[in-house]
């Protein structure tokens, strides 16, 4: 059931966890990729309500929220529902004349769970590509000591405390994490009444294994049909499913149909790296076209709607995972090159400017279209003004496209650009 989130709308923060400094950490480096500033700020702010105590918040109402985070209700709603989504809040709402909320704050999943986690670790590879993942996961290493020419000395509990004076209190806090779901796409009775029960063990479907085959579904976009196929593929004699084998014939399942691990392709900006909300000049509404537009639907639009080819939508997938551009700078790619090469994506010219892009290290829309608008500058006072030809440019090289009276061309290509992608 959906509620309308009001500003007046009251509720309570309670901590059911042990919060740290590095819980911070940790969800500054690995979530943020994934659920965006707007979530982040809101769980700290979260967590800045429980005050002193650390336990439980006094009342306070939503607009106190839409003051801290300078966001609209329904911003906040958007930001807690992703924090649900990844395991760090639950909410509990009891109707009146002004709905009453209760926020339960978890913990992040530690570095170890996330980078095995079977979605949030694909996801952040697809999010910030191999290098960041490699810095992330290099950030998080252990650090390695030999020990060999070392003695362990360590005592033991009960070499020093007499055990039998200790008892367990039940209402003890410890470190929580909430778990993250996946609505089920798979449906288990057809797989089992498809196998017969000689070949498959009435325990193999456990509760870790049907998470990890819906979680393979998720990531995969595998129906239960096909999965059913995977599963026969790897049962072992003794009827129950090979976890790790599973995982493998799905993704190598995924390779053979698409030629690719799951796209990047399709995907938009990181939240982290887009523009600030709130540009309405003609500038910014380009630039949310990039940030807010696929490399696959840009270019869909700018073949007015017909499907790439496999091969313009290989080459996008090696700007993004070989040279790892983000989607917003791929788009703006992509429009430079159609405008400046008679529409057309020619391989070899698309990579040499991608590769100059990638060692300038650029990352968002507005660095890629400032740093292409001054290398052309800088190509252009190279040629001789008698060789110099005009060349067609992207309507976003005028950057007092505000203020500037555009030709009539360049108003046309402004509407165009606009429209295509509303």
């Amino acid at each position: 059931m959906d509620y309308t989130l009001l500003p007046a709308d009251r509720y309570i923060v309670i901590n059911k966890s042990i919060l740290s400094d590095t819980d911070k950490s940790i969800i500054i480096n690995l979530y943020a990729p994934l659920i965006g500033s707007l979530a982040v700020s809101l769980y700290f702010t979260l967590w800045n309500d429980l005050g002193v105590g650390n336990l439980m918040s006094v009342d306070l109402n939503h607009h106190h929220l839409m003051v801290s985070l300078k966001s609209g209700i329904g911003g906040i709603k958007l930001a807690r529902e992703t924090l649900e989504s990844f395991g760090l809040l639950k909410t509990y709402v009891r109707n009146g004349n002004v709905n009453d909320y209760v926020y339960e704050i978890y913990s992040p999943l530690t570095p170890a769970e996330f980078f095995n986690h079977p979605i949030l670790n694909v996801v952040l590879y697809n999010n910030v590509g191999s290098k960041e993942y490699e810095n992330l996961q290099e950030m998080y290493k252990y650090p390695k000591i030999d020990l060999k020419e070392y003695t362990d000395i360590t005592k033991k509990l009960d070499e020093v405390y007499d055990t039998s004076k200790f008892t367990l209190k039940d209402d003890v806090r410890d470190k929580m994490t909430s778990s993250i779901e996946v609505l089920s796409k798979i449906n288990f009775d057809e797989i089992i009444a498809s196998i017969p029960k000689g070949i498959i063990n009435e325990r193999a479907f456990n509760r870790k294994t049907r998470e990890l085959i819906n979680n393979l579904a998720f990531i995969y976009n595998i129906d239960t049909l096909r999965m059913t196929e995977l599963i026969r593929s790897v049962l072992n004699e003794y009827g129950t499913i090979d976890k790790n084998g599973l995982r493998i014939v799905a993704r190598k399942d995924y390779q053979f149909k698409k030629g690719t691990l799951p796209t990047l392709v399709y995907r938009t900006q990181p939240e982290y790296l887009k523009n600030p909300l709130g540009d309405n000049s003609k500038r910014g509404r380009i630039i949310a076209v990039f940030e807010n537009t696929s490399p696959y639907d840009f270019l869909r639009n700018k073949y007015h709607g017909a499907e790439p080819t496999s091969r313009d939508l290989k080459l996008l997938e090696s700007l993004m995972i070989d040279l790892e551009l983000t989607p917003s700078v791929v788009n703006v790619l992509i429009d430079y090159v159609l405008r400046k090469n008679n529409n057309s994506l020619n391989k070899a010219y698309v990579e040499t400017i991608a590769a100059q892009w990638k060692r300038a290290g650029l990352k968002t829309a507005s660095e890629a279209m400032e740093f292409a608008e001054k290398e052309h500058k800088k190509l252009m006072k190279k040629i001789p003004e008698v060789k110099r030809k005009i060349e067609e440019t992207p309507v976003w090289f005028n950057k007092k496209i505000e203020e500037d009276e555009l030709t009539e061309k360049e108003e046309e290509e402004l509407k165009n650009l606009l429209k295509e992608f509303k």
